[in-house]
């Protein structure tokens, strides 16, 4: 059965082949209201949510389907009554997907063993490939294409976001740049870099990890970055990691470095004046709303895709 957990699962046709059924749902959204008829999603979640939540309701609810939504922190399963084993046991005879949020990695992949629905990672600490799937629509729309493009990433490395580019964009034949600053925790996980690294050697691209933001930036067509207190910090280690991480700030001086027509991405949330200025966020260069919405179209897209490949639809 096919699932969305990690992008390192997922082929470049795959990809391709789902970034080019967004655009179809995007553009021709009358064409799809139906698709999800009687369809049910189920939406179980840990962490707190905006896009998330609200962009695969809505999305089930344009296609025709029904969405619900599962609070983990009131629910037998948050409360330790309950085994994730016998919870997707259950639930898989309930509804047609599955898709969740949560903390763990490994949670999610202890659900693929025991669903018989397919089954959407929705984010967790290691892995976020709904978001990079629409930042790649988004690039696609914003460049005309992905082979040949130069990303480069600034900020906290060790996370979902930057390990789902580095799965993603080597494939996509894009030159992968990460600007972080010294220290194994700062950096990508080892095992996802060599990972790129060989997909990049297979496209003739490259997967830069430089300590230096200039570096990284220089002739860059995307400018990416991510909050620095993603959602497993204390909130006693701002000020250390404001400290650490200013020099990898995407302020007006940074992205004059990139190219002239660079786009600058966060996946948001934002806060301006830590991770990035208010000047860039909200400047010419920012598609950060388009890459927002592009959340909607592309996991329409997922959802049809995953559906069709196990004879659900």
């Amino acid at each position: 059965m096919l699932h969305l957990v990690s992008l390192k699962d997922w082929s470049s046709g795959l990809i391709q082949e789902v970034l080019e059924l967004a655009r179809d749902v995007k553009q021709n959204p009358v064409s799809f209201e139906n698709v999800m008829h009687g369809k049910t999603l189920l939406m179980i979640f840990e962490k707190p949510s905006l896009r998330t939540r609200v962009s695969f309701e809505t999305g089930m609810s344009q296609m025709g389907g029904h969405a619900i939504f599962y609070d983990t922190c009131t629910s037998p399963l948050g409360a330790g009554k309950e085994s994730l084993y016998d919870t997707i046991k259950t639930v898989s005879r309930y509804v047609d997907l599955i898709m969740a949020r949560l903390f763990e990695h490994s949670k999610m992949e202890e659900m693929v063993q025991h669903t018989s629905v397919p089954v959407i990672n929705a984010l967790t600490d290691f892995s976020h490939p709904c978001q990079i799937l629409g930042d790649l629509l988004t690039i696609q729309e914003k460049k005309g294409k992905l082979a040949g493009l130069t990303l480069a990433y600034l900020g906290d490395s060790r996370n979902n976001v930057t390990h789902s580019l580095l799965y993603a964009c080597p494939k996509m034949g894009m030159n992968v740049r990460i600007g972080c600053p010294e220290g194994d925790e700062y950096a990508p996980d080892p095992k996802v870099l060599r990972d790129a690294q060989k997909h990049a050697q297979q496209k003739h691209v490259s997967v830069v990890v430089t300590h230096d933001a200039v570096e990284a930036a220089k002739d860059a067509d995307v400018v990416y970055t991510d909050s620095w207190m993603s959602y497993h910090i204390p909130p006693h280690k701002l000020d250390e990691r404001v400290r650490i991480f200013s020099p990898y700030q995407v302020n007006a001086k940074l992205m004059k470095r990139a190219a002239k027509d660079a786009i600058f991405m966060n996946c948001l949330p934002a806060l301006r004046g830590y991770e990035q200025t208010a000047e860039v966020i909200d400047g010419p260069q920012s598609v950060v709303f388009d890459e927002a919405e592009n959340r909607l179209h592309v996991q329409k897209a997922v959802m049809i895709k995953l559906l069709t490949a196990a004879g659900r639809t």
